[in-house]
């Protein structure tokens, strides 16, 4: 069943910032909610979340049409909201209580994820003495706490360090693991194909690219080929009139016209016994592909 989204649109005025986007969660997974600033992905969100009203189209979740009784979601937001001169422990109970947890459950429950967020020592201290990251994990707390069935994530790795990172990372594995529906919006293109199967792109409110993210990065030809040596090839990349982007130590990466140069250049390095400990023609990235759709 999951989450459908049919022809959805919505206006601000004269501004159409959701112009007739569809997209489905049918199965558990992570799905990447794509687009500039301003391109309709917090609209859309809204929209789907019941928060605000769509103009037409239908947005159901398991048959049901979307509102926010029939829907047990999480929601972390672009906009960050806790509450700077309230003690962490009182305004999480408050968000667990305003979804319907008793104080017992809630208690629970907040406690095992200031365990798994690290953040046991904050319970008793206002959030204003939090710093950015930490702030953003107390409201990742606010999202999960009464173990929503769709969690939407926008931006959920802004202005956090490697360590937190990964352990946020960690939750979102966790949470396709039990089954829950995950729609993911943010920058990092790098982060999004770590997680999503599928996605959608918007541009001014359109749906510029959608679908399974293999299957998309299939459809272009190799564009980079990746060359860590044990010395300087340069002479050996003009020879075969290749162009490099990046050279670090000897680890070079080429932009890529035509496979066959790699190739070339290949067999020209075992030829003359150059030791080359990687050898990797690639597809595109999302970043090379959303750039190419939206960076107009």
């Amino acid at each position: 069943m999951g989450l459908k989204l049919k022809n959805v649109s919505k206006s601000f005025g004269s501004k159409k910032a959701v112009n007739n986007i569809s997209f489905e969660l049918n199965e558990p997974g992570v799905y990447g909610l794509l687009g500039t600033n301003g391109a309709g992905k917090t609209t859309t969100i809204r929209m789907l979340l019941g928060i605000i009203k769509k103009d037409s189209g239908e947005i159901t979740w398991n048959g049901k049409t979307v509102d926010r009784k029939n829907v047990n979601f999480g929601y972390l937001p672009e906009e960050r909201g806790v509450y700077q001169k309230t003690i962490i422990m009182d305004q999480l109970l408050y968000f667990a209580e305003l979804k319907g947890l008793d104080k017992k459950t809630a208690t629970e429950s907040i406690k095992k994820w200031a365990k798994i967020l690290r953040v046991e020592e904050y319970l008793n201290i206002t959030a204003e003495k939090l710093s950015k990251g930490n702030q953003q994990k107390i409201q990742l707390m606010t999202a999960l706490i009464h173990d929503p069935e769709l969690v939407v994530l926008d931006e959920p790795f802004s202005g956090l360090d490697p360590v937190n990172t990964e352990i946020i990372k960690d939750i979102i594995i966790d949470l396709v693991k039990n089954g829950k529906y995950v729609i993911m919006s943010a920058h990092q293109m790098a982060t999004i194909e770590e997680f999503c199967s599928n996605i959608l792109i918007l541009n001014r409110g359109k749906t510029v690219l959608q679908g399974n993210l293999k299957q998309i990065k299939d459809s272009y030809p190799a564009n980079r080929v990746k060359v860590n040596t044990n010395q300087n090839i340069n002479r050996y990349i003009e020879d075969c009139k290749l162009e490099i982007e990046n050279e670090v130590d000897n680890n070079y990466v080429l932009k890529l016209d035509n496979e066959e140069k790699a190739d070339n250049l290949l067999t020209k390095l075992v030829r003359d016994g150059i030791k080359v400990s990687r050898f990797e023609i690639m597809k595109p990235t999302l970043n090379d592909i959303f750039v190419e759709k939206v960076g107009e």
